[in-house]
Order: structure tokens, then C-alpha cells, then sequence
């Protein structure tokens, strides 16, 4: 079956077709870096990390090219140094390498190149020359000591240089991939302001800087880069005038990677920019839109960590399941039950393939859906099938268990599952029944020392109550467990005690 894949410059489903099936060719937009990414920064990298792995299993992994950039000089940079009194180097070194954990933690693969927007000021000032000697861009001299409200300026000196903008109407293809009418594009493009532009639409390539804000010498004075060229840079740079797969998010379809082909095609002299452009969907957090205002925003080292409204550290695994759970071209809601469910389903097949040897055969359950426009949900409902312990038919779980470390759940040395999924159990007996104790991940021994007390201490109570027909302190403390984030189970000779995801022991205090 051949991999098809939605292409949002035609709206079609297409069979994928490489220029160069010895050097296929991918380029994703990756963050800005001022801050910890966000869940929602984080599905894109997901998302195309699935892709990656797609197209080496297809090609091979020595014939697949993946580029995805930081953005490392940007306003928002300039504006957070300001505010910290930090040096901007200082800041995007940290975050970058704050980026590159979070996403590791995700099980995503680390792209082939990551370069970074500072790296590549040469390549851009060249292709902006050529854009205004080509006659699709101009420059405009800033005279003024008012300059616009986007600059973050610490002495407020006055802005003595040249902007370069593209001039958006010698593009005539410029809407086509976001499909937008002239109104909507004039909206969009608003936030970008310049003195002397001739449309609302027209672009910044390049802009003048102060001697506090990042600069470098170029034809037009002292300046910086506008946000838009140093993806085309870039890309051409490291992937060619034309590659293959260009992604992103779906906010960025306009003006980003509008601008981005307009400059690419006019400063290449191609027809196309990339042959299939890629775009998720935005998130939502419990049926919302995420936002500081709300209250419902997180980053991903808020999940790992269990600084969320949910409460409890969400391993890394457990985040990328959510997000591959959703179709990549449909919103996604992230929900606290997604991702508890999420955490039981990786836990059972993670019991279930403890120690089993990976078969092969397990591509073949999850190819069709991946191959079919990236169907992740697809994939995990198949894998959802080789989970099933049917004793009337041969195990699949050397299928799962292979199926699970492609999709970027992994095992550790000797096919045993990563610490937040590996099992432990303890038991006590006394007079007659036992009290075990299970649990997955780490636990603290006064915790797991709390936990056999209680069990215990249930039993014995139970006994007495079902004498005494009073079940009071039994309902207590089987109320308090369950608030705890512990399950319980209990029978004539035996207590069960499992907790959770969300355990959380200092709920137990009140149990004297």
C-alpha cells in the first residue's frame, strides 16, 4: 500500500510521491525559544515524529532527511531578556535544551538537523537580496524616533536604518494554501507593522536594530531578521530549492508558511516551495481552549513533574499516547480521563509484554492505518487487538510488543518496560490471610509501610463488622483509600491494595 497523505495546498488525499526516493526530504517549523514548551507546542513534534518514523521504515533511515529549526532571535526573546535582566544567548541556550528533554521525554526521535535561526543570518541576507533585486521586495528608510510598538527597546534610541519588506502582490499565487480571501489575508497580516509599507499585506524580511537588541551588518544597516525568512533560508540551506514535506501547525498556515512560499518560489524561481504541506490541529484542554486566564494551562514539564490540575506526574509515554489518540488533522482535547485511561491501557500492555521478544509481524497490524494519512488512532485501536488474551488463539503480544517500541513506546535492557510502567509487589499474611500490595514506578517505604498497615487494619475491621452488622470505619477507610488514588479489593482471604497514577499519601494522614 502506498502512503497517502493530506495535502492542504490541494484540500486532497494523495499518494505520496518523493522527488528523490534516495533523499526524502522533511521540514518541520519547531518553537520559538523563550519559555517551556506547552502541550500544544508538543503534538506537532509528536505528530511528525510519527511521520519520521513512517517514512524511514520506508525508505530507509540512510534516505530520509528531517529538518526542524529554532527560532532564536525573535521579539519575544528580546522582550523576556529585557524583563529578566538575563542574557539572550543564556536564554535560548537554556530553552533549547529545556525543549530538546521535554521532547525526548515524549519518545519523539531527535531530527537529523536542528539549526538554529542565528546560525543561518548570512543565508538570509543573501536571499533577501536577491528578492529586491529580482523586483519582489523593496526597502524603506526609518527615519523616525518613534518607532513601532513591536520593538523592545531599552534606551528608546532612535532607529536609523533600512526595513525590507516582500511585496506581496508581485506573488500572484500568494492565499492559495490557506485558501483565505484578500480581507481575511489584510486582517491577518496587522500585527506586523513597518513604516513605508505600499500594502497591509507586505512583509518584513529584514529590520533595523538598536545597539541593545541583536544586529548584524547588512546591506540595509545594522538589523535583524523578520520571523518569516529564516525558514526559506534554512530549508534551502539544508533541503534544496524544492523538498519534499513541509509541517507544521495549522496556525501557521497563514501568514507563516504563506510568506514562507512566496519568498522560497520567488527567490528560487520554482513553481513550488514543497510538494505536500502538513498541518495539525489545535488542542483544548477539557473542552477549552488552553489559556493562562482560564486556568488550564500547563507545559509538558507540568505533566512530567504533576504541577497540573490533574495531581499526578503523567509519564512521558502517557502524553504521547493522548496525542497520537486524536487524528492528527482533528482538534484534540486533553482531558484528565484521557489520560488516566491512557495510563491503565499502557500499563496492561506493558504487564502483558514484559520480557516478550519483539516480532516483526507487528508492522503489518499497524501499517494500513499509518499508511492511510497517518491514522495514530487507527494504529492504537489495532494494537488494542493484539492485547487481547484470547487463550483459543496463538498470542499476538510479540506483535504488541513490537508494535509498541515503533510507535515510540519503549522497553529498557532485556525487554523490561521504563520505570513508570515496571511492576512491584509486596505481601504480608497473618492468621490465615494475606494483604498484597502492588505498584508500578517508585514508591517511598514508609508509604509502601502505611499502605500494609492499613490493609491490615481493613481486614480486621471488615471481620469485627460483619459480626457487629456496623461497617462504618470500614466504609472509612476504604472512602480514604479511594481518595487517596488507591484500589481496593477485598475478599474472605485476602485484601488487595493498588494505587494509582494519582496516589497521593498524605491523604492517608487522617486514618490515625
Amino acid at each position: 500500500m502506498t502512503i497517502k497523505l493530506y495535502n492542504t495546498r490541494t484540500r486532497s488525499k494523495e499518494d505520496f510521491d518523493p522527488i528523490d526516493r534516495d533523499d526524502v526530504r522533511m521540514y518541520v517549523c519547531g518553537p520559538t525559544v523563550y519559555d517551556r514548551a506547552h502541550l500544544g507546542n508538543a503534538r506537532p513534534v509528536v505528530v511528525f515524529d510519527v511521520l519520521y518514523r513512517l517514512l524511514r521504515h520506508t525508505y530507509g533511515a540512510d534516505h530520509v532527511t528531517y529538518v526542524r529549526n529554532f527560532t532564536d532571535v525573535d521579539d519575544k526573546i528580546n522582550k523576556r531578556a529585557a524583563e529578566s535582566g538575563r542574557e539572550i544567548g543564556e536564554i535560548t541556550a537554556e530553552t533549547t535544551q529545556w525543549f530538546l528533554d521535554d521532547m525526548a521525554a515524549l519518545g519523539a526521535l531527535e531530527p537529523d538537523h536542528m539549526p538554529r535561526a542565528t546560525q543561518y543570518i548570512p543565508q538570509m541576507i543573501t536571499m533577501i537580496g536577491d528578492l529586491i533585486e529580482k523586483g519582489f521586495a523593496y526597502s524603506v528608510r526609518t527615519e523616525s524616533n518613534d518607532p513601532p510598538e513591536e520593538y523592545v527597546i531599552a534606551d528608546r534610541e532612535a532607529l536609523l536604518g533600512e526595513h525590507a519588506l516582500f511585496e506581496v502582490e508581485r506573488f500572484e499565487r500568494y492565499g492559495e494554501l490557506s485558501g483565505q480571501s484578500t480581507d481575511e489575508m489584510i486582517a491577518g497580516a496587522r500585527g506586523e507593522t513597518a513604516p513605508g509599507k505600499r500594502s497591509p499585506m507586505d512583509f518584513v524580511l529584514w529590520k533595523p536594530s538598536t545597539p541593545d537588541l541583536p544586529g548584524w551588518d547588512s546591506p540595509w544597516g545594522r538589523g535583524r531578521p523578520g520571523w518569516h525568512i529564516e525558514c526559506s533560508a534554512m530549508s534551502k540551506a539544508l533541503l534544496g530549492d524544492t523538498f519534499d514535506i513541509h509541517g507544521g501547525g495549522r496556525d501557521l498556515m497563514f501568514p507563516h508558511h504563506e510568506n514562507e512560499i512566496a519568498q522560497s518560489c520567488c527567490a528560487n524561481g520554482t513553481d513550488e516551495m514543497a510538494r505536500y504541506w502538513m498541518h495539525n490541529e489545535m488542542l483544548q484542554v477539557e473542552g477549552k481552549k488552553m489559556s493562562k486566564s482560564l486556568g488550564n494551562f500547563f507545559t509538558v514539564r507540568d505533566l512530567l513533574e504533576g504541577n497540573w490540575s490533574g495531581g499526578w506526574k503523567v509519564p512521558g509515554e502517557v502524553i504521547r499516547f493522548v496525542l497520537l489518540s486524536t487524528h492528527y488533522r482533528k482538534p484534540m482535547d486533553w482531558t484528565e480521563k484521557k489520560a488516566g485511561d491512557a495510563r491503565r491501557t499502557l500499563q496492561k500492555w506493558y504487564d502483558l509484554t514484559d520480557g516478550v521478544e519483539p516480532d516483526p509481524q507487528g508492522w503489518w497490524a499497524i501499517r494500513n492505518p499509518l499508511q492511510n494519512d497517518l491514522d495514530t488512532s487507527g494504529a492504537l485501536q489495532k494494537m488494542h487487538e493484539l492485547a487481547r488474551d484470547d487463550i483459543r488463539l496463538p498470542s499476538r503480544l510479540p506483535e504488541l510488543r513490537y508494535a509498541m517500541e515503533w510507535m515510540g513506546f519503549p522497553f529498557e535492557a532485556g525487554n523490561t518496560p521504563p520505570k513508570h510502567f515496571r511492576r512491584y509487589s509486596s505481601s504480608s499474611e497473618n492468621e490465615g490471610y494475606t494483604v498484597n500490595l502492588s505498584w508500578t514506578g517508585t514508591m517511598e517505604s514508609k508509604d509502601q509501610q502505611r499502605l500494609s498497615e492499613l490493609g491490615h487494619r481493613l481486614f480486621n475491621t471488615r471481620r469485627v463488622a460483619i459480626e457487629t452488622k456496623d461497617f462504618t470505619e470500614v466504609d472509612l477507610i476504604k472512602s480514604t483509600l479511594d481518595d487517596a488514588g488507591v484500589e481496593v479489593r477485598v475478599s474472605k482471604d485476602k485484601v488487595e491494595l493498588e494505587p494509582g497514577p494519582g496516589f497521593d499519601p498524605s491523604k492517608l494522614e487522617s486514618l490515625k
